[in-house]
């Protein structure tokens, strides 16, 4: 019995040493990348991973960083061997509180909100629930894309919905509504009062050429409404936050209190705090709130179901058919990204395949989500600043240089 519980206790102790000597080490990567930004020399991600300019320019802290943007807050979270290897925050959720950013306040995600939407409409695919390649005013019961010249040449189907190549305009101006009101999506859809955008509608001959449209992703959120039954925000839970494991997230708006007091306030240029400017029933295109942790664990679960390590939101099929190329970009365009995969976009090719989304909600929020199927590297950056686009790249760059990702040519 002595013999072993020594045994025991020296199994204890080096288990101990070995996790206290791996803690070390992140916490070295951690100051490593915290000290070692540089100033960004180009607007492209594909930039980022040319990480010898880290090497050879003065390199700076991210707090100082982050007083150049104007940037009140910063949260990160990284991914390494398919796990979350660390989670981080920076700085304040408001310019001029004195309380502390902690990694369980909620970011505004912006346009990443797509990916998901993307994941939910693939998953139904995989169900039968529809197709790809239909045109998709056979499924949509409570409106209907309105037909003219362009769409009686080819049909907006869910695929060039998913790859921005319907043809439906983005619109710019965004998405304002009248004071008090709460414009249904059929009104925001139709240009409507309350709503106070443009009606969508199809400017081009779908599938001749690629236009970023929020729209699209509007009428795939009407989609998974007619055809469920159901309310987005419900169908998000049940077919992701639930399988991912993400518990600190949501695309409800106006937030319930206990959400609210966990939200960053987004932030303009000068760095001045404002409210936040989601829509009630606009969800789809880019309304997630979350923190970079459940953002990660929904990249951990892509990354998983790519290698046939599992199927709890899609397949191995279906993932790998999402990281093909529907659409090449040219590679100085575009923040650097290199092409449109379905429903999400890529860089590299490959063992140096990323799949990633970049989004920024005005007044001020950004995100950056990028991973390496390949190699279960990746990382998610999220800021409540109006530049944080601008900030989350510099610190990708020194991610990069002390993970050593694959670089991207």
């Amino acid at each position: 019995m002595n013999k072993f519980i020594i045994l025991i206790t020296v199994l204890l102790v080096i288990v101990s040493c070995s996790l206290k000597e791996e803690s070390s080490k992140i916490e070295q990567k951690i100051q490593g990348v915290e000290s070692s930004l540089v100033e960004m020399g180009s607007p492209s991600i594909a930039e980022q991973f040319h990480v010898d300019h880290i090497k050879t320019q003065k390199t700076m802290s991210l707090s100082e960083r982050m007083a150049h943007y104007h940037v009140p807050g910063v949260s990160i979270a990284v991914i390494n061997n398919n796990e979350i290897e660390w989670a981080k925050a920076y700085g304040v959720s408001k310019a001029g509180s004195d309380t502390p950013l902690t990694t369980e306040i909620l970011f505004e995600a912006a346009s990443t909100t797509k990916l998901i939407t993307s994941v939910i409409a693939l998953n139904f695919v995989e169900q039968e629930q529809f197709d790809l390649d239909e045109d998709i005013n056979r499924y949509l019961k409570s409106f209907k894309i309105p037909e003219n010249d362009f769409t009686r040449k080819e049909k907006v189907t869910l695929r060039r919905l998913l790859i921005h190549q319907s043809g439906l305009n983005r619109p710019d101006g965004g998405f304002g509504y009248q004071e008090g009101s709460v414009p249904s999506l059929i009104q925001v859809l139709k240009g409507e009062s309350p709503a106070e955008n443009k009606a969508a509608v199809v400017e081009y001959v779908p599938g001749t050429q690629h236009q970023y449209s929020n729209l699209g992703y509007l009428v795939i959120q009407l989609l998974l409404e007619d055809v469920t039954g159901k309310p987005y925000s419900q169908i998000v839970k049940e077919i992701i936050f639930a399988p991912a494991r993400m518990k600190n997230s949501t695309v409800e708006y106006p937030f319930k209190p206990e959400i609210e007091m966990k939200v960053i306030k987004p932030h303009d240029q000068e760095g001045n705090a404002h409210e936040n400017g989601l829509h009630p029933t606009a969800l789809a295109h880019g309304n997630l709130v979350t923190t970079p942790a459940d953002l990660a664990l929904f990249a951990v679960e892509l990354m998983r179901a790519y290698q046939g390590r599992s199927t709890q939101v899609l397949s191995q099929k279906t993932v790998q058919g999402m990281f093909e190329v529907e659409f090449a970009f040219d590679p100085t365009q575009f923040f650097g990204m290199t092409a449109q995969g379905l429903g999400v976009f890529l860089m590299g090719e490959g063992e140096n395949l990323y799949f990633l989304y970049l989004g920024h909600n005005s007044p001020g929020a950004t995100s950056l989500f990028i991973a390496s199927p390949a190699t279960g590297k990746g990382a998610v950056i999220m800021t409540n600043g109006f530049n944080g686009l601008q900030l989350s790249m510099e610190i990708l760059a020194a991610l990069v240089n002390e993970y050593d990702w694959p670089n991207v040519q």
